[in-house]
């Protein structure tokens, strides 16, 4: 039978990468709401799904299919971060399962309240976590399960530059957004928990509201990482917007390819009821909020360090 999926977070720019998995899993966009109308991009997928620009008219539409006998199935949560666990109780109580993009929460404490909400509906909540299903991570996870003794140096560098709508934006808001650990880094972070397992250790280098680095230890591996959405972070001589790069042991590790169809690989594992939950979320959550509470501490020292 065909999954009714309805959409919150319409005009944000992960979105389409939704409605094409949601097409190609054969499913079909009954309702999608923003407050933003310029979500043009919905006749390339779904021209007759119901829009919405106020959160109030698209929950009484919800309320009203399951009235009916056309309850929606899904509600896909594309909405600001900070809105992220509101939005998936509303799905829960409305009757609807959960897929929620980056970052599910941002706080752990927050998790604890939707495995509630989770029990008292009998509703399940999927994270996008699709950097687990990628073609050569997978290979690289088989390879270190298949190697507990040996031992891994990577650094990780990812530089997505940003101009200056970004900060007078809701990503820009570490309160809403969490920052740029969160608003970014939250996908490196679950790849690299992963990958090796929880870190044993932390050090950070540097947080502000544009960019972070550090080191991981893991049992078998110390991670160092840079996140930026700072363009002057950009390689010299690079040109394109975006830099990635990862070295392991020195050589690059390339996985730039393989992302297109991530989105819809996670559906299809969501509709056999084999996406992921609560559970495979917390660890990334936990580390990044705990890097976040570091870096404010490191920021309060610094500036009493200066004013002293």
């Amino acid at each position: 039978m065909k999954k009714a999926f309805a959409l919150l977070g319409a005009a944000g720019y992960v979105a389409p990468r939704h409605m094409a998995a949601i097409r190609d899993v054969g499913g079909s966009l009954v309702a999608a709401m923003d407050p933003s109308d310029s979500v043009g991009v919905l006749d390339s997928y779904f021209p007759q799904a119901d829009f919405f620009v106020s959160f109030e008219a698209f929950e009484r539409f919800v309320y009203k299919q399951s009235k009916i006998g056309s309850p929606i199935d899904y509600v896909t949560i594309c909405s600001p971060n900070y809105l992220h666990d509101t939005h998936c109780r509303f799905a829960l109580h409305s009757g609807a399962s959960v897929i929620c993009e980056k970052p599910l929460v941002l706080s752990p404490h927050n998790l604890d309240r939707l495995r509630d909400a989770e029990n008292d509906t009998d509703r399940r909540i999927n994270c996008i976590l699709q950097l687990r299903l990628h073609p050569e991570i997978i290979r690289f996870k088989q390879k270190v399960s298949g190697s507990p003794e040996r031992f891994f140096e990577m650094k990780l560098d990812y530089v997505t530059s940003r101009g200056k709508w970004y900060d007078v934006s809701w990503k820009g808001d570490e309160s809403k957004s969490g920052g740029v650990l969160f608003n970014i880094g939250i996908h490196f972070f679950d790849m690299l928990i992963f990958l090796f397992g929880p870190p044993t250790a932390s050090d950070l280098v540097r947080y502000s509201q544009n960019t972070g680095s550090g080191i991981l230890h893991f049992a078998n591996a110390r991670v160092e990482w840079f996140l930026s959405t700072d363009a002057s972070c950009l390689p010299e001589g690079h040109d394109a917007p975006t830099y990635r790069s990862i070295k392991l042991n020195d050589e690059a590790f390339e996985f730039s390819k393989g992302f297109a169809d991530l989105h819809t690989k996670s559906y299809q594992n969501i509709i056999q009821n084999r996406g992921f939950g609560l559970n495979d979320v917390r660890p990334s959550i936990e580390l990044v909020d705990a890097l976040r509470q570091e870096g404010k501490r490191l920021n309060q020292r610094e500036g009493s360090l200066k004013k002293g």
